[in-house]
């Protein structure tokens, strides 16, 4: 199958403008996002999708392929879907799913998208899957920044919310508590179809991409990560995503990458 990544990045962003480029340990944010993910084995190449010149300016200094887009997109999901016609139409070839990876996740490790893949490959009828991982405390589950997520029984997702799901004061720590992790495998075809959807109330209230695809009424397969990450949202997250990665492991294999 022709599986690809695509990490869609923009420096407009509400929460914190220019955040692709901030540095840890003196890489860009989308660098680490790049080079983790082009470990992978599964993936047949990786691309960054942005309508920033600065950020194609740098993925191309580090031997990245880059897809430009336009810069009215709201969704992330969006963004992918525009990237995913012009590499067909410049390739001559038809992708079959693409990964999603957010370029807010810097410590993203390759095996987690294949965690994310693993659902889709055994079952042909699932279109999009989402890992997640455990919230880890009141403060993660109370922050707006962290996208959270309840899911049924047989692990499909039920809501996602900015806001403190389930209920903490109706005992929500006797039963698991998601947060959303952004590795978001899509089929090829429901990507495209994604994108022609009418954006949707909720979505829009809460700024979720995957709430368009549920208030329309499909299904998205949540999987759960066995890594610990930590996505930046604000400047005190990218202080404490330093601190976190100063002993990472696979910060010295980024130059075998160039």
């Amino acid at each position: 199958m022709n599986i690809v990544g695509i990490i869609p990045a923009r420096m407009a962003s509400s929460r914190f403008p220019g955040k692709p480029m901030a540095k840890i340990h003196g890489i860009p944010m989308v660098g680490h996002v790049y080079f983790r993910s082009k470990m992978n084995k599964t993936l047949k190449q990786v691309y960054v999708a942005t309508c920033d010149q600065e950020i194609a300016d740098y993925i191309k200094s580090i031997g990245g392929e880059v897809v430009m887009t336009s810069h009215t997109h709201e969704r992330a999901s969006d963004r992918v879907a525009e990237a995913v016609l012009k590499i067909e139409k410049k390739s001559g070839e038809k992708i079959d799913i693409i990964a999603m990876i957010q370029g807010d996740e810097p410590m993203i490790h390759p095996k987690m998208i294949d965690e994310a893949l693993k659902p889709m490959l055994e079952d042909e009828f699932i279109q999009v899957v989402n890992l997640m991982a455990p919230l880890k405390s009141r403060n993660e589950q109370n922050d707006p920044n962290t996208v959270k997520v309840v899911v049924d029984l047989k692990g499909f997702a039920l809501y996602f919310s900015r806001e403190p799901i389930p209920s903490w004061k109706k005992g929500a720590k006797k039963v698991p508590m998601f947060k959303q992790v952004c590795i978001i495998p899509f089929r090829r075809d429901f990507l495209i179809k994604y994108s022609k959807l009418a954006p949707t109330p909720l979505e829009q209230v809460e700024s979720i991409d995957m709430l368009r695809i549920l208030e329309h009424g499909y299904k998205v397969k949540m999987v759960p990560t066995h890594f610990a990450t930590h996505s930046v949202d604000t400047i005190d997250d990218l202080k404490k995503v330093e601190k976190l990665m100063a002993k990472d492991a696979l910060l010295k294999s980024y130059g075998k990458l160039h």
